[in-house]
């Protein structure tokens, strides 16, 4: 990792370094055994154990399934404040094509998003945190199962998890290819997309290719929604927002009968916006477009349409202040505070519409494999572990400071 120019707030850092070794270890061993989300059993079992070693006051499981709570209480509890800090703990079905020795031992699983890397970073801020204790107050350590389409937060929740942790306020970060090592980006606004699936059903007519005529063709149909549905964004959405419709996978009829014209086909993809008021419009134009679609050529459509993440949308106060603990790690000319939101989902955003708080962005690069997320050639880049443990750490301590005589 390129040098930093550490400021104040360098004392995490310098602590952690330390423990670089150790956090390696326990994100290469959590890559070579990846886990679909609810399944984490093994990541749960060694979360559980590293938490025990740093010594934490509090390990409570089964949250969300395999989720894992660690708590850790300061060296005073006067101001009666408790912070929440949030990291995923899943894999993704891809095959991996890395060569190094910790290359996932799953076949068809890998860690394909740095989630191992979250997961060891929190478990260095408990390290940190648990042997320092500086600050007023309770850290609670949120290891959280299935991010990946799983909706891990959202069953935590059910689950209590915030009525037994009654957080102020919580925070999660998640690496970047995109930026640089030493870098950290956030904003005061929307991060990531809402996340919808739409699966579009058609029901026509099937028959002999060579007597279209007798037909209702649901292949045709199916053609002009996918074009027709491009320009439900350029021609509703305002410019000034954003919106995506992908229509991602088609299936109409048998690819060995080419004489035969189907009589249904299904469409599916996925919406992504960032405000309600444009997800509610492109939802009711696609339905209406679909529908009009269908009926024009004799045919019928039905548009089955699922919200499943909302956007991810800091609030201001903690964004802010998360990018001042920001600078006093790495320096202003580290911390893009206008960072672009990404059209990605991110499951997180279901604790930010019950808590403020806010989700950062953490850069570690390409990597010598130069690939981004969700990349069969993927990996984690450990040199950043302790800047993200020490930015975990600096955001209990600096939320939650010790009163000028302690």
């Amino acid at each position: 990792m390129a040098q930093l120019r550490l400021k104040a707030g360098g004392r995490a850092f310098a602590h952690i370094a330390q423990f670089l070794p150790e956090l390696t270890a326990l994100r290469r061993d959590l890559h070579a055994h990846p886990e679909l989300g609810f399944e984490e059993h093994y990541t749960s079992a060694r979360v559980k154990e590293a938490l025990r070693l740093c010594g934490v006051d509090e390990i409570h499981e089964g949250l969300g399934c395999t989720g894992v709570v660690g708590v850790i209480h300061g060296q005073t509890r006067a101001s009666g404040a408790m912070v929440g800090l949030r990291a995923d703990m899943d894999a993704l079905p891809i095959t991996e094509d890395n060569e190094f020795p910790w290359k996932s031992c799953k076949s068809g699983l890998m860690h394909g998003c740095g989630h191992d890397g979250h997961t060891a970073m929190l478990v260095g801020a408990a390290r940190y945190l648990a042997e320092t204790r500086r600050f007023d107050g309770t850290a609670v350590l949120v290891f959280q199962p299935g991010e990946e389409g799983f909706g891990g937060a959202r069953v935590m929740m059910e689950d209590g998890l915030f009525e037994r942790f009654p957080v102020q306020s919580i925070y999660a970060m998640h690496n970047w290819p995109q930026l640089r090592p030493g870098m950290v980006g956030i904003n005061s606004g929307p991060m990531m997309a809402a996340a919808d699936r739409i699966t579009i059903e058609i029901t026509g007519r099937g028959g002999h290719g060579a007597h279209a005529y007798q037909t209702v063709d649901v292949v045709l149909v199916a053609a002009h929604i996918i074009t027709a549905a491009q320009s439900i964004v350029s021609r509703n959405v305002r410019p000034i927002e954003s919106a995506v419709i992908s229509l991602c996978a088609i299936h109409a009829g048998d690819m060995g009968a080419f004489s035969v014209l189907p009589g249904a086909a299904r469409i599916v993809g996925t919406v992504r916006t960032f405000d309600p008021q444009v997800q509610e419009l492109v939802e009711k134009r696609l339905k209406e477009m679909c529908n009009a679609i269908a009926l024009g050529f004799g045919a019928t459509a039905t548009v089955h349409y699922e919200r499943i993440y909302p956007a991810t949308i800091n609030t201001e106060a903690e964004a802010q202040f998360a990018g001042d603990v920001a600078e006093l790690l790495v320096g202003a000319d580290h911390v893009v505070r206008d960072l672009e939101p990404s059209m990605g989902a991110e499951d997180f955003s279901f604790m930010l519409q019950s808590k403020p708080g806010a989700y950062l962005r953490i850069g570690q690069g390409t990597g010598a494999s130069g690939s981004a997320l969700h990349n069969s050639r993927y990996d984690f880049n450990d040199d950043i572990l302790p800047l993200g443990s020490a930015l975990h750490a600096s955001l209990i301590e600096q939320s939650m400071p010790l009163p000028a005589a302690a």
